[in-house]
């Protein structure tokens, strides 16, 4: 019998009668002296260290046959290849009869053996105190849920979610800071707040200089590009805002103090989220960005989660109210949620959306189930996909009907687009009903015309006679 804590023991059973009686065999392992004359032990081998002791353990839960337990086979169970080899995973014993033709059995009564043996470890193992081995199968317990987590600091998620709703609380306490700043400063002087647009360059600004009258003899050049800084310097010579008390001027240095230090520290948290995302979900990250990316993420809990909704969940994820009350009041539903922040749904014209967001979430989808559930960590999927998306979008906004087949790196090639514009003449015959007669008389219908004329105009001299 094998068993594994930092150590392989086999251990060779001596009475074998006693095993036929599976229910009452727990009574036989009551005691240390009683377990010793049921079993005893064949064989001890010690591994060198944990990282040794965690491959040996991994391998017998995935039911593979390891080196130092084949050498241990070899050397000790093949002497008695006569005999049965008892083991807990009937998996395992299939592997090593295939591999070393050794006769492995698997029943409830070895199962009711093991946890025999297990009771009474440490007085079948002599030489151990009970104090270390109590520390040695805790540290491999824990390396081996963390392996059966897949736990690695580089791939945590909750960071990714504890980071965004970070990132998104600064943002909205930014707003609010620098919308109080310049509505304060702005009773000062609020030609600042037209000419100076950019928030962090307003803040700057105000905490260098403070006063408007300092700005003629303060040089923020360092800080406004020339043209600008020459139109505050003109403006704040003629300024209609009102005079304000220097502890005042204090409060509101010590607030654009607060601004540039939360802006400073956004975008230091911004690039700790890339990174992280980079790290656990490349193909996502490439296919909808980081901050699309990451907001899925924490909107589904886990990237593991995220991997097991459809294409159509991850479409429609952020949008559930819209989607409800659009079922419930008999509406058209929404196209999309939290992906309409993606970059490629934001370069289609309107009409393209919706398709663009469904090709979108289905590639998207494939690369969260990749990201999740593979081994390999590049960005290749990802990329393939984008350029399958774009390629496609291109085609869409050329309103071009062509088959796209092939992978990413091997797209099929489309021609070049040329416009062959018609020029039509408007055809002004089709507006009238009645017959169409020549512009140009001939030259007897004229004649005849001016006999008429003559005859009739004598006539008439004649009646006035």
């Amino acid at each position: 019998f094998l068993f594994l804590f930092f150590f392989f023991f086999p251990l060779q059973v001596l009475n074998e009668k006693k095993l036929q009686e599976v229910d009452s065999l727990w009574k036989e392992f009551e005691t240390p002296e009683k377990a010793n004359k049921i079993v005893k032990l064949k064989h001890f081998e010690k591994f060198q260290d944990t990282t040794e002791a965690l491959a040996a353990s991994t391998a017998l839960v995935e039911g593979k046959l390891s080196k130092n337990l084949k050498k241990i086979l070899k050397k000790i169970v093949a002497k008695d290849a006569h005999e049965q080899l008892a083991v807990a995973d009937a998996k395992l014993g299939g592997v090593i009869k295939e591999k070393l033709n050794l006769s492995c059995i698997h029943s409830p009564m070895v199962t009711e053996l093991m946890r025999g043996i297990r009771s009474q470890i440490e007085g079948l193992i002599t030489g151990l105190p009970s104090r270390e081995m109590a520390a040695m199968c805790l540290g491999l317990a824990h390396s081996l849920s963390r392996y059966k987590l897949k736990f690695s600091p580089d791939k945590v998620d909750t960071m990714i979610i504890q980071a965004i709703s970070l990132l998104d609380d600064l943002d909205k306490e930014l707003n609010n800071y620098i919308m109080r700043c310049r509505e304060w400063y702005g009773w000062h002087f609020p030609e600042l707040g037209k000419i100076i647009t950019d928030n962090l360059m307003y803040c700057k600004c105000v905490r260098k200089v403070g006063d408007r009258s300092n700005f003629a003899s303060s040089d923020v050049s360092d800080i406004l590009p020339e043209e600008i800084e020459e139109d505050v310097k003109a403006a704040a010579e003629i300024s209609m805002g009102t005079e304000v008390s220097e502890e005042d001027i204090n409060n509101i240095i010590h607030l654009c103090d607060q601004v540039i230090e939360i802006s400073e520290y956004r975008t230091q948290l911004y690039d700790y989220l890339k990174n992280r995302m980079m790290a656990i979900a490349p193909n996502l990250t490439v296919m909808v960005g980081e901050l699309v990316g990451a907001r899925l993420i924490a909107h589904a809990g886990s990237l593991l989660n995220l991997a097991k909704h459809p294409a159509s969940t991850v479409q429609l994820l952020g949008a559930e109210k819209a989607l409800f009350r659009a079922l419930k009041t008999k509406r058209d539903t929404p196209k999309f949620g939290l992906i309409y922040h993606a970059s490629l749904v934001g370069q289609s014209n309107t009409k393209n959306k919706g398709k663009i967001s469904r090709m979108l979430a289905a590639k998207t989808a494939l690369t969260i189930r990749y990201d999740a559930l593979g081994e390999n960590t590049s960005a290749e999927m990802g990329a393939e996909n984008r350029l399958k998306v774009e390629t496609r979008l291109r085609l869409l906004e050329e309103r071009g009907i062509r088959r796209i087949s092939g992978t990413g790196k091997a797209l099929a090639k489309t021609d070049k687009y040329q416009n062959k514009s018609e020029v039509k003449v408007y055809d002004p015959s089709g507006d009238s009903t009645l017959p169409v007669v020549s512009k140009k008389r001939k030259i007897q219908e004229v004649d005849a015309q001016d006999t008429e004329v003559a005859v009739k105009a004598k006539k008439f001299k004649a009646e006035m006679k």
